[in-house]
């Protein structure tokens, strides 16, 4: 694949926790950069300012309040990411988590809040939502994590799935099939990227 990206390539990796958005996204990075690509890879919520530290605070607490308060931040973080590092001059920039964090929100202001951002900030083709099952996301975070944020309840994965779904078919994301093994994900991204520039 050397050489076939353009220049400025905005990719996303979204989908539900446990998805395996960050595997996929380092694979990415480390596939382009050995390419010799330039590539700028940020992570969303982030941990170098307010309100991506807010947005993770508030994921691990309880109620409406802090429900609210996580998408709040969360998408604060990613309008900062966006008019601090969008310009920057990359063969390729990577963003994990973007406009699916609107499927958090309860029904309808996530339809509500997805169009809104889709609205105002930049979109590409190269939209990748990593479609896993909601109890392999969460036989995976049993494994993986000793505390859990208060979506990564089989319930919550659940609902937010079928929410993030309907805006990923709505919205002409790449729907990737995540509860395969991750080498087959990566070959699936690959040849996405390879096919479509």
């Amino acid at each position: 694949m050397a050489g076939v990206l353009e220049p400025l390539t905005f990719i996303v990796i979204d989908g539900l926790d446990a998805s395996g958005k960050t595997t996929q996204a380092f694979r990415l990075y480390n596939f382009l950069k050995k390419s010799g690509r330039t590539v700028f890879l940020r992570f969303h919520p982030s941990n170098d300012n307010f309100f991506g530290v807010k947005a993770k605070q508030f994921l691990y607490l309880k109620g409406k309040n802090a429900h609210f308060a996580a998408a709040f931040f969360y998408m604060a973080d990613v309008i900062r990411s966006i008019l601090l590092y969008s310009w920057r001059k990359y063969d390729c920039t990577i963003f994990v988590r973007y406009l699916m964090g609107t499927a958090y929100l309860p029904e309808p202001l996530h339809r509500i809040a997805y169009h809104f951002f889709v609205f105002i900030v930049p979109t590409s083709k190269y939209m990748f939502f990593l479609n896993v099952a909601p109890k392999e996301a969460y036989r995976r975070l049993l494994q993986t994590r000793r505390k859990r944020e208060m979506f990564e309840t089989l319930e919550e994965l659940e609902k937010t799935r079928w929410k993030a779904l309907f805006l990923a078919l709505i919205d002409k994301w790449i729907i990737v099939n995540a509860d395969k093994p991750a080498d087959d994900v990566e070959k699936e991204i690959r040849e996405h990227l390879q096919n479509k520039l």
